[in-house]
């Protein structure tokens, strides 16, 4: 340390010479300090961003995803709705043949409900999960949906207005007395052979005005043989 103060009082004027150099030097080492400073406050709040972004990204996936969640079940009940307005007539044969149109395939109004049921039920997913993130599957089938509700609205509307109108005396006729024996093939108080017979009466009247649904049916008689074996 002496050596180095004996140095500047003999060299002092040095300073003079190289003092402009020396603080350029030094200026630019603070400068360079601070750019690397700033390089890394940058660096710092582009992490921090980038963190946030992320973060909000998933926030907002996770609202997505309960919002397609929920329309996917609306579209669903709305689905299940419409299936147990038909099924009342489905499965009530005694009452769809108070509206025969329901079922009447010559009628377009008809054959455009059951061609909108058709495609609904086609596109219905399996389960709410499985259609999530699928946004093209999603409007079709809430689409088809929304078809196959208002094709059941026209129909039906039109099948409460015309009643048994479409249907000469004779078919009109000939539907009361299906209808009367349908009722006594459905009621359970009857014995097996009344209701066998009166089933096959009912399909005798019936035969070339309309076609039961299957399902109803099939169901009758499941029910009918049933009481025959028992």
């Amino acid at each position: 340390m002496n050596q180095l103060f004996e140095f500047l009082s003999h060299y002092w004027w040095l300073i003079f010479v190289f003092g402009g150099s020396i603080g350029g030097a030094l200026k630019a080492i603070g400068a360079a300090n601070q750019r690397r400073a700033d390089r890394r406050l940058e660096r710092y709040r582009i992490k921090q961003q980038a963190k946030i972004a992320v973060a909000q990204a998933k926030a907002q996936d996770h609202v997505d995803a309960q919002t397609q969640r929920r329309e996917i079940a609306k579209a669903i009940d709305e689905h299940d709705q419409t299936d147990a307005r038909w099924f009342g007539y489905e499965m009530d044969l005694a009452t769809l043949l108070d509206y025969p149109m329901m079922t009447d395939m010559r009628e377009p109004l008809t054959v455009e409900f059951h061609k909108a049921r058709r495609r609904a039920d086609l596109l219905r997913p399996a389960d709410v999960e499985s259609m999530v993130g699928n946004h093209e599957a999603q409007l079709e089938y809430r689409d088809a949906v929304h078809a196959y509700a208002i094709a059941f609205d026209v129909g039906e509307a039109e099948a409460k207005r015309r009643r048994r109108g479409g249907f000469t005396r004779d078919e009109q006729e000939r539907l009361v007395r299906a209808q009367r024996l349908l009722r006594l093939a459905m009621d359970d108080a009857a014995t097996a052979a009344e209701r066998q017979s009166a089933y096959a009466k009912a399909r005798k009247e019936l035969d070339g005005l309309i076609v039961l649904p299957a399902t109803a049916r099939a169901e009758l008689e499941r029910k009918i043989a049933g009481q025959i074996e028992a």
